[in-house]
Formats: structure tokens, C-alpha cells, sequence
């Protein structure tokens, strides 16, 4: 299309007052393609901040999560004292179902009368199925009747391939999630709920006694918290047919990463291959803040307007994780048809915002319209599109 004929179009444009304005798409955010090895069946690694999955392998894939299912357990118990319907020196008895339960223990005695304070650790710190049991029938009347509830919450959360069957990952054909499913559960637990997050990096507890009358200090099982790797939570996982798993955060210089990891065939190769996928995620990925929410991106040009340009802002605050290798071939651009046909309204999505980098998917953002303009008069339309046919200057404001 040659410079008069497009002039041409745009006055036609100005004078019918029609403007086609295409939406805004947002493309998925994908920091770089897998480039890490693991043994692990499951795997996942994604950036707190800006959702960037920096690793994944068969993340989509349902696995049993075993104890793992207990960051459920405590997400519902959360929720119970937000609402206030429980308080942290609540109690609930100790069933002979929960007492006699197998696997991992806090040692509660039957019949007893346990605080919730307690059993919030003797489930994070000791990954107590006993303790697991005696939640689930305090809150809900039975374990299968909690398990309904964990399901349900799973599917507010979002969760997409997690079904429950007990409040603890005992083995069940029918109880599942993925490593994706586990690592927005922990996200969603450390958002919203900073208050009690902090049990997850406490590293033992005492409670009861043995049999000889001396505490039971029991540590925590997350083998991160004993490196210098910036971990403060969540959970460990095994079974024979999960193998072992790991749903873990960390901070390093302010900023988290939330992992996932699952099916290793030791307790050795869960730490070491965790703190590898870790290490790795930090040393070749960062943060790049561009815009602050509500920040102005671009003047638009206004084509027949009162005023000659527009501020398009973007509305929340855009961050983008890539590999620091990348940060040199990082470019930002605006797309819009310009100029933009008056009159315009304020709050109206206009543009986008395009970031590439090498190795990134495109991620894209909307942006809108920061005020209104109004439409020059008739005459004043007539003479500016003549202006611009035959000089190539639009004459808005």
C-alpha cells in the first residue's frame, strides 16, 4: 500500500468514525526449554513471582504425591482458623483409627486431647499420619469425608489433575495429583497464608514421650532445610510406588523458586537432585522487573482527536524471568495501529505489549487507554485529513 492510498484510509477512517481495534492476547510463560537432566519420573520449577516455569518433566503426568497430600491437610486446617471456626488452641480427640494408623507418627495417645498448634506440627515437621487422621475426623466427621473436601478445594485452588482419597498419601489407586498441581498448591499456600508458612522451616518437635518416659524429638524430614540453599519448606513424599518426592521452596536474593520433584529411588537421590535442580534454576535464570502496575508504556499517537496523543499503561506489574544469557537479546516493543482513531475512551485495551528474548516463548500484555479524547469537529476532521493526505502530519491537540 503506497503513503497516499494509506493517508486516504485513514481520513476515510476519520470521517465514518470507524476504528477496528484488535484484543490483546496473552501468550504462555515459558522461560526456556528443558535443558536439565534429573532421574526423576516428575519434575517442575517454577519462579514465585512471575509463574515462569523454568523446568518441567512429565509435570502433567498423574503420580501419587504419599505425604506430600499432607500440604492439603494443612491448607484445609489454615482455612479453618482464618474463618475463625477453629483456633490454634482448639483440640480434638485422638480416635483408636488415628492411634493404630501405620507410617510416619507423631505419637499421639488414644483418646488424648490434641491442640491444633500441635497437630499443624506433629503433620508439617513430623509428617504424622496419626495426626493427619485426627484433623481430618475433627474437621470433617470421617478421614473420606475430609478427603471429599481436599478435592474440593483442590478444584477451587485450580488444581486440575489431583483427586484425594485420605487426608495422609497412604496408598490408593484412586489418590493423585501432578508435580504441576503440587507446585500451585504450595504457591497458593505461601500467598495465602504467610502467617503459618513459617512451620514448614521449623527443622523438629517434640512431642509425647517413649517408652522408657524420655521426649520424642522428632526432625523434619525436608532435606533442604539443612543446606545452604535458601529452603523454607514444604514436604516430603515416599511410597513403594511413588518413590521419593519433594515439593520444596526457596529465596535467594529475594526471589523464590517452587520445585517439585518426585519418583527417585532413595532418600540420597531426593537431596541431591533437589538441590541440583535448585542450584540450577537460580545460577542461569533471574528476574527482569520492566513495568510498575498502572505505569505508562507509550504515548499513542491520536489521529483527528482534541488531543494529539494518549498514555497507554499497563495495569499490573510486568516481570519476566529468562537466562541471564539472554538478557542482552531481551526486547520490549508496542504494538497498536497508529494513530489511533478518535474519539477514544478511557480503560480501552488499544495495544499490547511484546517481550522476546532468546530461548523465552513471546510474552504478551495488554494495555489500555490512561484518559479520553475527544473527536475534532467536522470541519476540524475535514481540514486535518486533508493535512495529513497531502502533508503526512496528523494536526490532533
Amino acid at each position: 500500500m503506497n503513503r497516499t492510498v494509506r493517508r486516504i484510509r485513514y481520513a476515510f477512517l476519520a470521517l465514518t468514525a470507524l476504528a477496528l481495534v484488535a484484543p490483546a492476547t496473552i501468550a504462555p510463560t515459558h522461560a526456556a526449554p528443558p535443558t536439565f537432566q534429573t532421574t526423576a519420573r516428575q519434575a517442575v520449577l517454577i519462579d514465585f513471582d512471575t509463574g515462569a516455569v523454568l523446568f518441567e518433566k512429565n509435570s502433567d503426568a498423574p503420580m501419587f504425591p504419599a505425604s506430600m497430600s499432607k500440604i492439603m491437610t494443612s491448607v484445609l486446617v489454615f482455612d479453618e482458623l482464618r474463618a475463625g471456626r477453629l483456633q490454634l488452641d482448639s483440640t480434638f480427640r485422638v480416635s483408636e483409627k488415628a492411634w493404630r494408623m501405620g507410617g510416619s507418627k507423631m505419637f499421639v495417645g488414644a483418646n488424648d486431647e490434641i491442640e491444633i498448634e500441635d497437630l499443624l506440627r506433629g503433620v508439617i515437621v513430623q509428617s504424622g499420619n496419626d495426626a493427619s487422621i485426627v484433623i481430618a475426623e475433627g474437621i470433617a466427621g470421617s478421614e473420606e469425608a475430609f478427603a471429599e473436601q481436599m478435592t474440593a478445594r483442590a478444584t477451587e485452588i485450580g488444581l486440575t489433575g489431583t483427586q484425594f482419597r485420605n487426608a495422609t498419601g497412604w496408598p490408593d489407586p484412586e489418590h493423585f495429583t501432578t508435580a504441576r498441581d503440587l507446585a500451585m498448591l504450595a504457591m497458593f499456600l505461601i500467598r495465602e497464608y504467610p502467617e503459618f508458612y513459617g512451620l514448614y522451616s521449623e527443622r523438629e518437635f517434640t512431642y509425647g514421650k517413649s517408652l522408657d518416659g524420655k521426649p520424642i524429638t522428632q526432625g523434619n524430614r525436608n532435606p533442604l532445610l539443612y543446606k545452604a540453599v535458601g529452603a523454607d519448606g514444604l514436604k516430603t513424599g515416599h511410597t513403594e510406588a511413588a518413590g521419593f518426592g519433594l515439593t520444596a521452596s526457596a529465596v535467594r536474593n529475594d526471589r523464590r523458586l517452587v520445585m517439585v520433584i518426585n519418583g527417585l529411588n532413595s532418600v540420597r537421590a531426593r537431596s541431591s537432585e533437589s538441590e541440583r535442580l535448585l542450584n540450577w534454576g537460580f545460577r542461569v535464570f533471574d528476574n527482569y522487573r520492566l513495568f510498575e502496575a498502572g505505569e505508562t508504556v507509550e504515548e499513542a499517537k491520536v489521529w483527528l482527536g482534541d488531543a494529539g496523543f494518549v498514555p497507554l499503561v499497563i495495569e499490573d506489574a510486568l516481570a519476566v524471568t529468562i537466562p541471564k544469557s539472554s538478557r542482552r537479546g531481551m526486547r520490549v516493543k508496542v504494538l497498536y495501529e497508529s494513530p489511533l482513531p478518535a474519539p477514544i475512551s478511557a480503560g480501552v485495551e488499544v495495544a499490547r505489549i511484546e517481550v522476546t528474548a532468546p530461548d523465552m516463548e513471546p510474552i504478551s500484555r495488554p494495555l489500555k487507554t490512561a484518559g479520553e479524547v475527544g473527536q475534532l469537529a467536522f470541519f476540524g476532521r475535514i481540514t486535518s485529513a486533508i493535512n495529513f493526505i497531502i502533508f503526512g502530519a496528523s494536526s490532533g491537540g
